[in-house]
């Protein structure tokens, strides 16, 4: 049970096109907690994204994704224990976990509701709009208070399509109605705080993006380090 909550938690962390690529840094913040008799102190991280072209990475210190639409390929890279997992694209989580853990992922089904609050805000250089965000998993609902922006340097309607989309239906198995629920926030998440509580513990995070950029990824982003070992499922330690 613990190590499934870690994936969704590694997830969540989750759940935000030239010759030069598009370049997103967030800060990472997540409360101290204990679950289950575990302790996991408070944890400070920066987070990354890149786009290009049909490229996709999100990358975390524990785990790296890396979608490339135009092969239809997935990676999931775990750096702790420096292996990885390969896959077709669309993502299905269910498929890439030990069969303990992809039981209990397959009946996971998420309800997504958004609401607009009207409120605006400037965070950095970004206009935002707020939303409210309300994600039930498992009968675990989690809220999220979110700024978003429509002032960014790329294409967002390619970026949710071909990207977020994906990302939504693979990682979070957010079917059709879920994943347009999840388009009513209009923008590319600049800040957010997420609130939820897990076998009687509450959890709080918080993520609030510092730079967008354009300039060229560096070699080996959208791909698997050198010496990673390929496994079957993905590993969760």
């Amino acid at each position: 049970m613990k190590k499934f909550f870690t994936v969704v938690f590694i997830l969540l962390a989750v759940a935000a096109l030239a010759s030069a690529d598009y370049y997103i840094k967030s800060k990472y913040h997540s409360d101290a907690v204990s679950i289950a008799g575990t302790n996991q102190p408070a944890k400070e991280e920066i987070h990354e994204q890149w786009i290009g072209g049909d490229k996709f990475a999100n990358i975390t210190p524990d785990m790296t994704i890396v979608m490339d639409v135009g092969k239809s390929k997935a990676w999931m890279i775990n750096h702790k224990n420096k292996d990885y997992v390969e896959t077709d694209l669309p993502l299905d989580m269910a498929k890439l976990l030990p069969p303990e853990m992809a039981s209990m992922m397959s009946m996971m089904k998420a309800t997504v509701a958004v609401e607009p609050t009207g409120a605006k805000k400037t965070i950095g250089q970004w206009a935002c709009s707020g939303y409210n965000v309300s994600i039930s998993m498992m009968m675990m609902p989690m809220k999220f208070s979110v700024w978003a922006t429509e002032t960014v340097p790329f294409d967002l309607n390619v970026y949710m399509n071909k990207f977020y989309a994906n990302f939504l239906k693979g990682t979070l198995r957010l079917d059709d109605t879920s994943v347009a629920e999840m388009k009513k926030v209009k923008g590319l998440w600049i800040a957010s705080e997420m609130n939820m509580e897990v076998m009687g513990s509450k959890i709080a995070t918080a993520t609030q993006v510092v730079e967008i950029s354009q300039k060229p990824a560096g070699p080996g982003v959208y791909s698997v380090p050198a010496g990673y070992t390929q496994s079957k499922f993905l590993s969760v330690r």
